[in-house]
């Protein structure tokens, strides 16, 4: 293979630092390292490999279980992933074989249960292959029980309350449903195991399980509503999904030398860079060797584990990027976003650089969201959700729009509450990200055919999808798509998808996937009772259909808009509607409890009251730690490098007047003496901010309520650390930039 470049440190950072090294000097350092990096061997080279030919390389996928696996086995094995049944356990010790041969084939040692607790990661425990004999000797092995069965530590995951420290049992499940894989590091490979899992009672721990309780709820309720439109020929209806990511990357000096970065993700200070987006010219522009270098590295590591990456370009932000794959079911695309989070997080360290994944990492340019691109698929490739050249006339897509826009009407408090994060609010309501209004976008032509069915009237006639006519004699019109987009509406329909916009960079797309499928399946059993109903009353099915069409749409077209989610004059609009606005996380968990949230979820099996408790609380306590964690930060770096730095400036300005008036007694050196003044004004004010913070966190909240606990942390301690870098991001524009102590702004976002 021949080798092209990336760019890496060398030597490392921290190598030779004197501990004697003040953090301005850090600063220089970290900046003169990345301009002096060497250039080193990539280790992939997109022009020495097929795509075709990688793909799935490292996955235990049908094609290689078709080869590994004896006929009856893999066909009942098919049998229960095409029809959802429940696996023959029987076959569990071949299968476990197979996977083993090809594994150890493929250079394993190890193997683990791969799964999702409530933490919003990926967990696993390595077991090797080996076993020991009664004659002190040791063979491979790996039997059905090994696959199906792991048994890791529950008491110390989020559990909200389900389990407590001394309640440790736990077990993870293999989920057939989701390909296994092999991960590799430079210290070896390791079988991974999707799995779901759960407490000693049953209890979900997991964001895995609730989603595929989900999936089986909304077949249930789409294959019902199908055969009540005479549609009996799908056996399995699916929701796919295709998540895009958004990421920054930064240089890794610059990174190790910001400790707030290091410990909550973001930039807790930084003044406003002289330039940051607003030039607009960072968007889908050339994007750097040293980037495309990490993509490329990236992009061979996902291929090999089957991952369908499609889109790679640059972001608005300077430093940031985005990623897309292609459709997939829902579980397979959690699965693969999780993988992409962390292959892109290993490999962005290989190439020097550190890969930010927090939704506001950098104030004042744009967020990062994670774009999550929702359809619904029959088991023969039908979406359902494609209105085909005249949507006023297919019946089954109407039928089926419709009950997405009954769904988001409906439960749309749902939909913000299962994005809500601490990291999330300082996004959403920003130039990148859509309010916390949840509003659905259809375009004109949909939006007419809307209007058409609620009135009765013929659907109005209008120009969409003729082409586009250039003004160029030697350039073809362009073809022009059925509707525009919007990038203001936070659950737009984009041609055959609903895209859900508000979904956090750093978070996991289970939870909202999981509530979307809850809410269109409930959506589905109500239209098709409705439908029922009239029909069992003696009117005819479709007179019935187009009744209850028209009554829904009527009922719920308050939640479609199609303009500017960001004006004034929407806020005060969707107010007149009747939409909520839950503008914070502690605002919206709340809709998570309600008697009837707990009703929906619990009717259709995806979570029991239980179950949708304990995600509530780990929400809200995942929220509080987030904001202390970030509140005792803000105050350490405050106290112990920014103001030591402004006191050193202070200093420096003081000895300088007084020499000054010592060498030349009669000069007046009023501006000077100003120039103090006022610095030593906002250094005090600077202090007294830390004071209040400090105070704060010394304290704590009153309240042993989880709700009053975050709301302290709302309206209290971030609005104290609000004003705590309000005055530190003054300062900074003040202080002498040789000894500002942290790396700024217009380095990080640029020099990379």
């Amino acid at each position: 293979m021949t080798n092209t470049t990336h760019f890496e440190s060398k030597p490392n950072f921290y190598s030779g630092l004197n501990v004697k090294t003040t953090s301005s000097q850090n600063r220089k350092k970290a900046t003169q390292q990345i301009m002096n990096r060497e250039q080193t061997n990539n280790s992939a080279n997109s022009n020495d490999f097929k795509i075709s030919d990688i793909f799935g390389s490292n996955v235990f996928n049908r094609q290689i279980m078709a080869q590994l696996l004896p006929k009856p086995v893999y066909k009942s094995l098919v049998q229960s992933l095409d029809k959802g049944e429940r696996l023959d356990p029987s076959i569990a010790d071949v299968v476990a074989n197979a996977m083993k041969d090809w594994a150890i084939s493929k250079g394993a040692t190890h193997f683990c249960h791969w799964f999702m607790p409530m933490t919003g990661l990926s967990a696993e425990k390595h077991d090797s292959f080996l076993v020991s004999t009664n004659d002190n000797g040791a063979i491979i092995e790996f039997s059905g029980q090994n696959l199906l069965l792991g048994e890791p530590d529950a008491s110390s995951f989020p559990s909200g309350g389900i389990r407590s420290t001394f309640e440790a049992r736990g077990y993870t499940g293999w989920d057939p449903t989701s390909p296994a894989f092999i991960m590799e590091s430079v210290n070896g490979k390791t079988l991974c195991i999707p799995s779901i899992f759960c407490s000693f009672s049953g209890h979900a721990l997991d964001k895995k399980t609730p989603l595929l309780r989900s999936m089986d709820a909304l077949n249930r309720s789409a294959l019902r509503l199908l055969k009540l439109l005479g549609n009996e020929a799908p056996t399995r209806v699916i929701s796919t999904v295709g998540p895009e990511q958004e990421y920054f990357l930064i240089d890794e000096a610059y990174f190790l030398s910001r400790p707030d970065l290091i410990n909550s993700g973001r930039a807790l200070f930084g003044a406003k860079p002289p330039k940051g987006q607003e030039m607009e010219d960072h968007y889908w522009g050339s994007i750097r060797e040293r980037v495309l270098a990490f993509m490329i590295d990236s992009e061979y590591e996902l291929y090999k584990l089957g991952v369908p990456v499609k889109t790679r370009h640059n972001e608005v932000a300077p430093a940031q990027f985005e990623v897309a794959p292609v459709f997939e079911t829902s579980n397979i695309a959690c699965d693969h976003n999780m993988l992409l989070m962390e292959v892109f997080r290993k490999t962005a360290q290989k190439h020097g650089l550190r890969c930010l994944l927090h939704e506001k990492p950098f104030s004042g340019v744009n967020g990062s969201g994670k774009h999550n691109n929702w359809s619904l698929a029959d088991d023969l490739g039908n979406n359902l959700l494609d209105p085909g050249t005249t949507p006023a006339e297919n019946s089954q897509f109407l039928v089926m729009l419709t009950s997405v826009i009954l769904a988001v009407s409906k439960f749309g408090h749902l939909l913000r509450a299962s994005v809500a994060s601490a990291g999330n609010d300082h996004r959403l309501g920003a130039n990148e990200a859509p309010p916390a209004i949840i509003s659905v976008y259809l375009g004109d032509m949909l939006t007419n055919v809307v209007e058409a069915l609620v009135s009765g009237k013929k659907e109005a006639k209008g120009k969409h999808g003729l082409p586009i006519e250039i003004g160029v004699s030697l350039l073809p019109n362009l073809p022009r798509h059925d509707s525009d987009r919007n990038r203001t509406s936070p659950f737009a329909f984009t041609g055959n998808k609903f895209e859900f916009r508000a979904v956090g960079s750093s978070q996991s797309i289970a939870f909202p996937n999981t509530v979307t499928n809850v809410i269109v399946a409930e959506a589905m059993r109500i239209i098709a009772n409705d439908i029922e109903s009239n029909v069992k009353a003696g009117m005819d099915l479709n007179a019935s259909i187009a009744k209850v069409l028209q009554a829904t749409l009527k009922e719920h077209q308050k939640i479609i808009f199609n303009g500017d989610n960001y004006s004034k004059e929407w806020h005060e609009e969707a107010s007149k509607r009747g939409l909520p606005n839950y503008k914070t996380t502690v605002e919206a968990l709340p809709c998570l409890v309600t008697k009837d949230t707990s009703e929906l979820f619990a009717s259709h099996g995806v979570l029991t009251h239980e179950e949708l408790n304990s995600r509530y609380k780990i929400m809200l306590e995942n929220y509080i730690k987030t904001v202390a964690i970030e509140a005792s930060l803000t105050a350490n770096l405050a106290q112990t490098v920014i103001l030591p730095a402004c006191l050193d400036f202070q200093s420096k300005l003081a000895m300088t007047i007084t020499a000054t008036k010592s060498a030349i007694p009669n000069l007046m050196l009023g501006p000077q003496e100003e120039m103090l003044r006022d610095l030593t004004s906002k250094i005090n004010d600077f202090y007294r901010s830390i004071e209040v913070l400090d105070t704060l966190i010394k304290n704590g909240s009153d309240n042993h309520d989880l709700l009053d606990e975050a709301l302290f942390y709302e309206q209290q301690v971030l609005v104290a650390m609000k004003e705590v870098r309000k005055h530190a991001d003054g300062l900074e524009l003040t202080i002498d930039d040789a000894l500002w102590p942290m790396p700024k702004f217009r380095e990080m976002l640029y020099i990379y």
